[in-house]
């Protein structure tokens, strides 16, 4: 489902569960990877990706319907935990969105640091306003967008629903770079490379710190 592995200084996190939707399992997977990223020595840096045509596409909604019945409360408070920690995470972090970052897994992608998108194909995309599920962003999601987006760039992506390719993204400040698919990690992981050196504790302390008011309604939770 997830697995880490190393380039250099730079961890690499892959989520290898289809479109890697959230779930208890798929949470406390990522959650363990963490773990062992925070707990390593000497210097470090995350990146994280999905494979083939997705990156992640957010809640499992079918999960919800059937096994996870009754658990959503759980879960969310569960998601919730894993934005307030990326946003804290005291190494740096970048998504490598391969393909597909829909509703959530755009959300994820919102609590790394930097993020990199494929240009050629794939879309990031929020699209709750097609899903007509009446209160469908928590206010720790609201909290994770507002972090890295103007009010009028997420304005337009929650009021629309459209659907952005990644020199579009690029455009609108979604991301930081758009690259050719074959590209995308390695430009990732160089990224990373650069920062991996940096100390953790203050890494720590300027992420709170720049994210205060985020990670204040996040950890109510």
């Amino acid at each position: 489902m997830i697995d880490l592995e190393k380039d250099g200084d730079v961890f690499v996190l892959h989520m290898r569960d289809g479109e890697n939707r959230f779930n208890d399992r798929f949470l406390e997977a990522f959650h363990r990877a963490l773990d062992e990223v925070e707990s390593s020595e000497g210097p470090a840096a995350l990146v994280t990706c999905g494979e083939g045509k997705f990156y992640s596409n957010g809640l499992d909604l079918a999960w919800f319907g059937g096994e996870g019945a009754g658990r959503a409360t759980q879960v969310l408070a569960n998601l919730d935990a894993l934005f307030a920690r990326l946003l804290c995470f005291p190494v740096a972090t970048v998504a490598a969105l391969n393909g597909h970052a829909f509703a959530g897994g755009g959300m994820l992608a919102m609590a790394h640091d930097f993020r990199v998108m494929r240009r050629d194909r794939g879309f990031f995309c929020l699209p709750e306003i097609d899903l007509a599920m009446g209160q469908p962003l928590s206010d720790g999601m609201y909290a994770v967008l507002q972090t890295r987006l103007t009010q009028s760039a997420l304005s337009e992506m929650l009021v629309t629903g459209s659907r952005y390719g990644g020199s579009e993204a690029a455009a609108r400040g979604i991301v930081d770079e758009a690259v050719p698919e074959s590209e995308v990690l390695p430009r990732a992981v160089a990224r990373m490379a650069g920062l991996a050196g940096k100390d953790r504790a203050t890494m720590t302390a300027l992420k709170r710190g720049l994210h205060r008011e985020a990670l204040a309604v996040l950890e109510r939770s």
